[in-house]
């Protein structure tokens, strides 16, 4: 996924491998080149990026948990 919005371009993937019977494991990745006043809040955004992105993962991963039980 890719997007030219926002602060500075950015591109996140989603990578999905099975582990086991009934489990898989998902990687996100986010990568982007900030620039200008986005490159002085960089390190910033990547923390609060990070945190949003386990929070949406953790929501994903009960919601998914919980229809499989």
């Amino acid at each position: 996924m890719r997007t030219q919005q926002g602060p500075f371009p950015m591109e996140t993937t989603y990578t999905w491998v099975t582990e086991s019977e009934g489990s898989t494991r998902m990687t996100l990745r986010n990568r982007g080149e900030p620039a200008g006043f986005s490159k002085v809040v960089a390190p910033l955004m990547k923390l609060a990026m990070r945190r949003a992105n386990r929070k949406d993962l953790a929501k994903l991963k009960a919601l998914l948990e919980s229809q499989s039980a």
